[in-house]
């Protein structure tokens, strides 16, 4: 339920402001601090997309790909942002990212049906549009 979600969001966020008070950290140390890191702020884009708040979403997403600008979840769950957002195009951009990366991701196929469906949607009504014009 969305309070579940609320409550996960509260201790994601409280989590990595955690991780950011660590120092002196050997290079293995910042890796798993990184990985940690990458995990939370993509399960608080997870939260805040059942919570509804794609900007909050977006948000992390992107802190997400600066931990690992290769991860297949944070560049779907952006492109998922992105398709709520009705910013089809740029959705497709991330899903063409994620696809060199997992070519075979079930999920990433599916949202691809979804973007393209509505990026052709889009087309006929411009064009449609375009054709009152003349």
């Amino acid at each position: 339920s969305g309070k579940n979600y609320q409550h996960a969001a509260a201790r994601y966020a409280k989590a990595l402001s955690h991780c950011n008070k660590f120092f002196d950290l050997s290079p293995d140390q910042q890796n798993e601090v990184n990985e940690v890191k990458l995990s939370l702020y993509l399960n608080l884009a997870f939260a805040y997309i059942k919570l509804e708040k794609l900007d909050n979403a977006f948000l992390q997403c992107n802190e997400a790909l600066k931990c690992d600008a290769t991860s297949v979840k944070a560049l779907y769950r952006r492109a998922t942002v992105l398709y709520q957002k009705r910013k089809f195009d740029e959705a497709s951009k991330d899903l063409d990212e994620a696809e060199k990366l997992a070519p075979d991701d079930k999920a990433l196929k599916k949202l691809r049906v979804l973007v393209e469906k509505q990026m052709t949607k889009q087309k006929a009504k411009e064009k449609a549009m375009a054709k009152k014009m003349f």
